[in-house]
């Protein structure tokens, strides 16, 4: 099975309101949501082979607070095109990642990746979850058959669905 690992980036802020939205920093409510998915993604074990992440300053600033994590070296992907991407600009291009990438973390924005999720998949425990609200620092895992090229909506599970205020209760 190919995982994918939706993460939405943590809480940004607006303190300043002379910043343009690509270059807005995490809160520090976010540094500390992010925080949290990075001590899930030890306790789970989670390594993707592979890191997108938009070019934001916010989706940056989540990968470099998770990332120490992986324990590893991993091969990140800074990408202008995921900042504000669709879920069908998202879509094409995990479409793109070649076949040897067995798991994928793509780090972006609302409302794509959530729409993406939610497109993708078609079952699992935690779908209701998902189609109440995907806040900041919210992690989904979805997993599937098959090439990357052929992921297609409706063909993925579900896995797992984490948010910030749930890992903070752990």
């Amino acid at each position: 099975m190919t995982q994918l690992f939706l993460l939405r980036h943590a809480k940004s802020s607006w303190d300043d309101s002379e910043l343009v939205d690509h270059d807005r920093p995490l809160a520090p409510r976010g540094r500390r949501a992010a925080k949290l998915v990075a001590e899930h993604l030890g306790r789970e074990g989670i390594i993707p082979a592979l890191v997108l992440c938009s070019s934001a300053r916010r989706t940056r600033e989540t990968l470099e607070r998770i990332a120490q994590t992986f324990g590893e070296a991993i091969p990140v992907q800074i990408e202008r095109e995921l900042y504000a991407a669709s879920e069908r600009r998202l879509l094409e291009r995990l479409r793109a990642v070649e076949d040897s990438v067995e798991s994928l973390l793509l780090i972006g924005h609302n409302p794509g990746v959530e729409q993406l999720a939610l497109t993708l998949a078609c079952s699992g425990t935690k779908l209701a979850a998902l189609r109440r609200k995907y806040p900041t620092g919210a992690l989904a895992t979805l997993e599937f058959s098959g090439r990357w090229a052929d992921l297609q909506p409706g063909r993925a599970e579900l896995t797992d669905f984490v948010t910030p205020k749930q890992l903070a209760k752990r």
